[in-house]
Parts: structure tokens; C-alpha cells; sequence
């Protein structure tokens, strides 16, 4: 018998879509390609937008006590001397939810264990997807499975974008970033709130997790070797930086290159459709890489409730969810190549103009970013 929606992928967007749909009467399953849901990756944050429909479904309390309230976001310069700082006390107040920093794969258990485990197909690698009035997915193991619907919640290199879609277009950034968590005890000035350092060519962000824990990311355009030695490549940093990079076994970073998507021609197509990273992704310059997911579940959620009809509901989804999607890849991707200018002189022009920027656009970024007023469903 056919599965009524399969959803390929169970990061946060597959899993997140998965809840929104299991809390809505649908029958879901989770085809993961990972042989078990396992706490890997670093931090993450959630930001409004992402925790007012995470309270939404119920799971805004849970995840407050396994991360850190963050209500404060400063971009310095190298020595931690701000450039632009954004409260984000209005914010709380008006959504009645904090932006939260918190590990990944805390994130991903919560979700997993509301979605249950009967729910979540591991070790399922999708190998083809055949399109049809059943979509018929093959995986690596050899079994293949019968889906009335399918959602591509697959990540930046999607099989099923790949397949269905034949669109591909994957751009680098030319930046390498490298993320880390360690066991360290910062200063009580930088308790709830998010710093990233600017330097020339290189930045460093860092944020608590919680009582003796950090999160931490740093970025260095590819002139820079993938395996560079961090304390060497941010010796010029603050102190307090220079300490977060020793307090972190190597075993412990992970290294990646910066990439992101052109926008899509389209994300859905029938009773297929494409979310989060596999739609849009984003450099990781305004933090909204899973939020942007999530808001993909939920949007998708608002659609299903007023049109029951699958492929009519994708539609209304692509069309109240792409403006949106396509500014933060936009502006994020500007983001990032400001941050990275690599030299003095255009560094000094750059962290001038931060500085001398009116408050009022940061905070209609932000209220771009955290708004989540999708009347049209």
C-alpha cells in the first residue's frame, strides 16, 4: 500500500515538516539516509521566527532548557570593539518568544522524539525517485517504497531536486568555515548575546550554550587552506578568541566550504516538493539556514489546513514562501562578501560605515526576518 507523504530527509526541515504534518492528521514517514539520529554537528541558532513556530508545536519550553537565551547581536571588529549592535528585547516582547542558541543535535532529538521512532526510517540512502501518480524511490539498501506524495527535504545536494527537478545550480561562496564546541567559561559580558569578530578576510562568531559551553564558527576566504592552523590564521584576534580555539579538541571542529543555490526555476512539481536547503540554500551569514526551514513547515502547514488538496497546497507554499527565501539567500550571500574584504583599507571603510549605520535598518531586517505574517493562507 502507498505511503500518503514521504519526506526525504530528516534534518530540521524534514523533521520539523514531519511534526507540523503528524499534528495536522497526516500520515508521514521519514526516510533518513543516516544509520542512526546521532548528536552531530555544532550549534545552531534560532532565531524569532524559528521559535515562534517551535512554540507553536509545543516545543518552545523543551528547548529553553536545553540552550541559551540570546538577546543581544554585536558584530565587532578583530579586538571585540562593536561595530553594530541589535537588541533584540523589542522582538521578545512583541512575538513573546527569545532567539535560543542551542546544539544541533539537541534540536533534532526534541523533533525526533515527538515525531516518534516508527515515524523514521534510517539507514535509507535515496538512490532514484520516479515521478508518476506514485512516486516510486529506490534506496541504497535495495528496498523501494510507494509514495502519493513526496517532499525533498534532502540538503544542498538533494537526489530529489536533482532527479525531479534536473536543477543543480550550486554556487561557492569562496569562503571556508569551520565550527567547533568547546568547554570553556566566558566572561559574564558576553552571556546572551551572539559576537562575530571582523577581521581582513577572516571572522570568528561565538555564543553560549550554556553554563561552561560554547558554540563558535570561523571563516577565511579560500585563499586559506581547508586544514589551516586556526591559532595561527586568527593570531591577530582578541585574546578571548585565541582562548576559545585552544579550548577545542580537533576532534571537535568540523570544516566545510561555503556554498549556497541560485534560485530554483521552481520547488514543487505535482505531488513533489522541494524545503529547506534542498529549495533554498543559504550561507550562514544571517543565521537563517534552519529557520528558513522551519518557516518552510510551517507555511506548508497554514496551506494544508485551508487547501487539503496536496499539489494545489504546494503551490500556494512555493508562492507565499519564495520572496522571502530568495532575499535572505540574497542578502546573506551580500553579507558575506562584505564581511570578507581583505584588505586594510577597505576593512577600515567597511567597519566605519557599521558603525555610522542608523539602528532603524537593523531592526527592519529583523522584522523582516522574524515576521511570520502569511495572511494570504
Amino acid at each position: 500500500m502507498p505511503l500518503p507523504i514521504a519526506i526525504i530527509g530528516a534534518g530540521i526541515g524534514g523533521l520539523t515538516t514531519a511534526l507540523t504534518l503528524k499534528q495536522q492528521g497526516f500520515a508521514v514517514a521519514v526516510f533518513e539516509s543516516a544509520a542512526e539520529l546521532k548528536p552531530v554537528g555544532a550549534g545552531i541558532i534560532l532565531a524569532s521566527n524559528a521559535m515562534q513556530v517551535l512554540k507553536k508545536l509545543g516545543l518552545a519550553e523543551k528547548l529553553e532548557l536545553r540552550g541559551t537565551a540570546i538577546s543581544t547581536l554585536k558584530i565587532t571588529d578583530a579586538q571585540l570593539q562593536p561595530l553594530s549592535v541589535a537588541s533584540l528585547t523589542n522582538f521578545e516582547a512583541q512575538y513573546q518568544v527569545k532567539s535560543l542558541a542551542i546544539h544541533r543535535g539537541e534540536l533534532q532529538r526534541v523533533l525526533a522524539q515527538d515525531i516518534g521512532p516508527e515515524n523514521i526510517h534510517l539507514a535509507k540512502r535515496l538512490v532514484t525517485i520516479e515521478k508518476g501518480v506514485l512516486c516510486h524511490l529506490t534506496f541504497e539498501d535495495g528496498t523501494t517504497v510507494r509514495a502519493q506524495h513526496v517532499i525533498g527535504a534532502d540538503g544542498i545536494k538533494s537526489v530529489v531536486r536533482n532527479q525531479v527537478f534536473g536543477e543543480n545550480p550550486i554556487r561557492k561562496a569562496n569562503q571556508w568555515c569551520w565550527r567547533g564546541i568547546c568547554g570553556i567559561d566566558l566572561p559574564a559580558r558576553y552571556h546572551h548575546e551572539l559576537n562575530e569578530a571582523w577581521g581582513q578576510g577572516e571572522r570568528f562568531g561565538f555564543v553560549p550554550l550554556g553554563p561552561g559551553r560554547v558554540y563558535w564558527y570561523a571563516l577565511s576566504t579560500t585563499k586559506t587552506a581547508p586544514d589551516a592552523d586556526l591559532r595561527q590564521l586568527f593570531r591577530d584576534f582578541h585574546p578571548d578568541i585565541l582562548r576559545i580555539i585552544a579550548a577545542t579538541p580537533a576532534g571537535q571542529i568540523v570544516g566545510a566550504e561555503i556554498t549556497d543555490l541560485e534560485p530554483l526555476k521552481t520547488w514543487q512539481a505535482g505531488n513533489v516538493c522541494l524545503l529547506g536547503d534542498a529549495a533554498h540554500a543559504t550561507t550562514p551569514n544571517l543565521g537563517q539556514g534552519a529557520g528558513q526551514a522551519i518557516e518552510d513547515a510551517y507555511v506548508l502547514g497554514l496551506c494544508l489546513k485551508r487547501q487539503p488538496e496536496m499539489p494545489q497546497a504546494f503551490r500556494q507554499y512555493e508562492q507565499l514562501r519564495r520572496k522571502k527565501a530568495t532575499a535572505v539567500v540574497n542578502s546573506s550571500w551580500q553579507i558575506g562578501q562584505l564581511a570578507h574584504i581583505d584588505n586594510r583599507a577597505g576593512a577600515w571603510c567597511r567597519n566605519q560605515v557599521l558603525k555610522r549605520m542608523p539602528k532603524s535598518l537593523n531592526r527592519k531586517q529583523m522584522k523582516m526576518l522574524f515576521s511570520l505574517d502569511y495572511a494570504q493562507c
